[in-house]
């Protein structure tokens, strides 16, 4: 586990999660894009909860933008929501886009949260407690991907 933290607390903190089958990979930033620090955790409720814990040390007020809602992150959104945040879909990132820097889970990280503070393409997270949802994790039925309306 890497634990990167900067003792600072601040009004309100976006933290990005790169989300992956074992290991989910976060970032945190205040206001003004300032990094905050990283944290790598486990894919279970014991992890979820530690950056959870995490997260609220700089802040009570965090919003998290969430990579793979429907997939890897679907946990940890399910996680977050229920523990009352505020959890933003984030789109994976362009990989032409990040061509020339290469693949860097804790830059993808960083990238989830600068697209929430920047106010892009947005959604709520995507939940399984619905009909879709029950549908999409079926496997019996591939269900439409709905599209996401800017913030």
């Amino acid at each position: 586990m890497t634990d990167v933290r900067i003792a600072q607390r601040t009004e309100r903190v976006v933290v990005g999660v790169d989300t992956h089958a074992d290991l989910h990979v976060a970032a945190a930033l205040d206001p003004l894009g300032r990094m905050l620090g990283r944290l790598e955790v486990g894919t279970s409720t014991r992890g979820y909860a530690q950056l959870l814990k995490w997260a609220h040390a700089f802040s009570p007020t965090t919003t998290f933008g969430v990579e793979g809602t429907g997939a890897y992150g679907a946990g940890l959104a399910r996680f977050l929501i229920d523990a009352g945040c505020e959890v933003i879909e984030i789109n994976r990132p362009d990989r032409r886009a990040r061509r020339g820097h290469g693949k860097s889970d804790p830059i993808d990280a960083e990238a989830a949260a600068r697209s929430v503070l920047a106010g892009g393409p947005l959604c709520i997270a995507k939940r399984d407690h619905d009909r879709v949802g029950m549908i999409r994790t079926s496997g019996s039925h591939v269900a439409p991907r709905s599209r996401c309306e800017p913030r």
